[in-house]
């Protein structure tokens, strides 16, 4: 029940970050702005769909962590965007999110499972730069939060598939193994 509670406090944090993206101009800063909805979204509905309940209170975590540490960072330091519309360039908010995501799927469940949440994470921060919302610096910074928000918390996923009983009784003992494929 609490799983599911969190999953929507923090998707309706997604789709607000969605919301501010709709106003953006072009095709490719659009693209952007949904693939850092898409990605996070995909990591927590993995852990849903899994029953990972473990999965979900880490990715809640660092998810958490990546946003007070990125919009931290963006209310203290005040850098100039590079088309000069505002003054929160520093760190990217979208590069943070969308690699916290990724790495979050790569840390649980595997490499070969994030690489499509990888190679969207690196078009979002194309995007960013494309858009002239940040520069290079920005977005690496962004990243590394993100990751590292990941790192902090996430352990890889074990699923149990060996399970090992024994019992005895009146001087017998029974041992027995359970494999499930």
């Amino acid at each position: 029940m609490f799983c599911r509670k969190l999953f929507f406090v923090l998707l309706a944090i997604l789709f607000q970050n969605l919301y501010l993206g709709f106003a953006q101009k072009s095709d490719i800063e659009m693209a952007g702005d949904i693939g850092v909805i898409v990605v996070p979204i995909a990591g927590l509905t993995t852990t849903l769909i899994k029953g990972d309940n473990k999965g979900t209170w880490q990715f809640a975590k660092g998810f958490l962590l990546n946003q007070v540490v990125t919009f931290g960072l963006k209310a203290s330091i005040s850098k100039t965007r590079p088309d000069f519309s505002d003054n929160n360039a520093f760190p990217s908010g979208h590069t943070s999110t969308v690699f916290q995501g990724a790495s979050f799927i790569h840390r649980r469940y595997g490499f070969k499972y994030s690489i499509p949440a990888y190679a969207i994470a690196g078009f979002t921060a194309f995007s960013r730069q494309d858009a002239k919302k940040h520069d290079m610096f920005d977005i690496l910074v962004g990243a590394i939060i993100g990751i590292g928000s990941t790192c902090l918390f996430t352990t890889p996923y074990q699923e149990e598939h060996l399970k090992l009983s024994f019992n005895s009784y009146d001087g017998n003992y029974l041992m027995g193994f359970i494999y499930k494929f």
